[in-house]
């Protein structure tokens, strides 16, 4: 059986995206009660003031958030192209664009380096990308 390169893409990206909660767990986790004015975080409390936290920890929240947001659309478009049999080179370089741009968004915004104007760019990258997906559902009808 083939396995086209899109799906394979999309399984992975679906494993990223189900391990991006794991930085902000992490970091929860790591806080030390002189962290906090209210003193140690209680593991199924959530912290009242999030902005109390380090600012990566929000921001890898934020990290996870931005890509399910993409990540869904783009995963029913890949899978309706791959219903209809429409992959083609598009297709392909779209996904492994997709992929590494989400990539990059995440580790970018999680780390603090993808400063504005650079992260919206990479977002848009990534819608992009979509939008190039659902065009080649309409090419393959």
């Amino acid at each position: 059986m083939d396995f086209p390169t899109e799906l394979g893409i999309l399984t992975c990206l679906m494993i990223f995206a189900a391990s991006l909660w794991i930085p902000q767990i992490v970091g929860q986790a790591n806080l030390k009660p002189e962290d906090l004015p209210d003193g140690a975080p209680d593991g199924f409390v959530r912290i009242a003031n999030p902005h109390l936290m380090p600012p990566w920890i929000g921001r890898a929240h934020r990290a996870h958030l931005n890509l399910l947001e993409q990540a869904f659309p783009f995963a029913v478009l890949v899978l309706i192209i791959d219903r209809m049999d429409g992959f083609t080179a598009l297709t392909y370089w779209t996904a492994i664009a997709f992929f590494w741009l989400r990539i990059a968004h995440a580790v970018g915004m999680i780390t603090g380096v993808a400063l504005m104007p650079l992260r919206p760019l990479i977002f848009t990258a990534g819608w992009l990308c979509c939008l190039i997906m659902a065009y080649s559902v309409f090419a393959a009808a």
